[in-house]
Parts: C-alpha cells; structure tokens; sequence
C-alpha cells in the first residue's frame, strides 16, 4: 500500500517520528516546516520537503498544486505555544494578540491546510490532527485552541465521512524529545508530570507516531470523530 501522506511540522520531535512509520510502510510523505532548511531535513528522512507556514495563506493555497495528485492522508501536527504570555500588566492589545495567534497556528492552520486539500483526499483517506492533553485544563491560549481543535475534527468527521474518510485527533500528554517547551523542563516540573502518569513513565515521540500510523490504517476505518488520548493514564477518559 503506497499512499502520500502530507504531514505539516515533520522536521523534529513528534512530526518526525510520525513520518518515520510512514516512511518505513513505504510510503511517500511530504513534510512541511517553516524553516529554510526544511528541505534538508526531510531529504535525510528520505522524505520531500515544503516550506510552509501556517499564518501564511498564500503558501497553504499552494498544497493542491503541490499535491496535484491527490494524498491520502493529512497529519496535522505543526503547533505548539505559537506566543510567549505577556506581562501581567501588559494592555488588552498583547493578551489579544496571544490569543489570537495562539488560535492561528494550532487550530485555524489546521482546518485551512484541510480545507485546501479536502477535495484531493482521496476515498477511503484519513484526517489525524495532533491535540494535546492540555485541551482538557482550557485556561490558556495554547490549551483552548486545542480543545477547539476538538471540536472542529467532530465536523470534519461528519462532512467526509460519506467518502470514507476519517478525522481524529491524537491528544499527547508530557512528551519528551519535542521543543515545545522551548527547552529541557526543570526536574521538580519533570517530576510532577510524571507522577500525574499511572505508568509512572514519560511519553515518546513513537508513541504518537505509533497511533497515528495506526488511525491511518484499514484497520481503523470505523474510528472516527474521535479524540485519542496518549498519555500513559495522566488524563483518562469514561
């Protein structure tokens, strides 16, 4: 089964571990970042490169043409804390701006990249967007955008599923391997994600790519509309 996947953010952490296991399946994967160099990252995956940024319209309006024939699956995983907070006496102006472009790249980036490339998904396809646990504790920009990119997957799955296309959303807990902290976390905030886990244990980048390979698969094609929650028992479910 050869299938073009199209995942957006594919260069490190995560979206790198995600189009491994396509690559491996034998796929052909195209990943997208925003740097220059994204071409030469995606060469030593043995992947094609785009640079692509989410805030930019004209170079998501580029993705048909790119795709001209057709892709089968969209991982929408580029995101992330798209704006450090600003001070607390900051004006409404700055707060604005963190909410709004928080909502930019984790939530409306994603539903433009599928909207773009809705018509080429081809029958039987699958749309996967990368959530986060924090979708469940809203009381952020980063963590709101999230959970609406919940939200917006249940329509998703309702307006393609009659193609038999799948949309689902993978919600990660504390990830290690992945920059979207900025950086190393400090041992004591390390320590308590940690425990919040019943496996006492942190996740991997395989972890999620291991998933999304799977949601993809025929295997999965009566899953759908759903959020999948990959977080080693911090956040569950009833």
């Amino acid at each position: 089964m050869n299938r073009t996947v199209l995942i957006t953010g594919g260069s490190g952490g995560i979206g790198r571990a995600i189009a491994e296991q396509f690559i491996r399946a034998g796929d052909d994967v195209l990943i997208t970042g925003r740097s220059d160099d994204i071409a030469s990252s995606a060469s030593g995956l043995g992947a094609t490169g785009v640079r692509l940024d989410l805030e930019d319209i004209a170079s998501i309006d580029e993705l048909p043409t790119i795709l001209a024939s057709g892709v089968d699956v969209i991982v929408n995983n580029a995101g992330g804390f798209a704006a450090p907070a600003p001070a607390a006496d900051a004006d409404l102006t700055a707060f604005a701006e963190y909410w709004h472009r928080n909502l930019r790249v984790n939530v409306v980036g994603a539903a433009l990249v599928t909207r773009a490339l809705e018509d080429h998904i081809s029958p039987g396809g699958a749309v996967i967007s990368i959530g986060s646990i924090g979708a469940e504790y809203a009381g952020n920009p980063y963590s709101a955008s999230k959970a609406a990119l919940q939200a917006w997957n249940a329509g998703v799955s309702e307006r393609l599923g009659a193609r038999g296309i799948t949309a689902n959303v993978v919600a990660p807990g504390y990830v290690e391997g992945t920059n979207l902290f900025g950086g190393p976390l400090g041992a004591g905030r390390r320590t308590a994600l940690v425990e919040r886990t019943h496996t006492k244990c942190v996740g991997k980048p395989e972890d999620i790519g291991s998933i999304v390979s799977f949601l993809a698969s025929p295997k999965a094609r009566h899953i759908t509309g759903q959020t999948m929650h990959v977080n080693g028992g911090a956040h569950t479910t009833r």
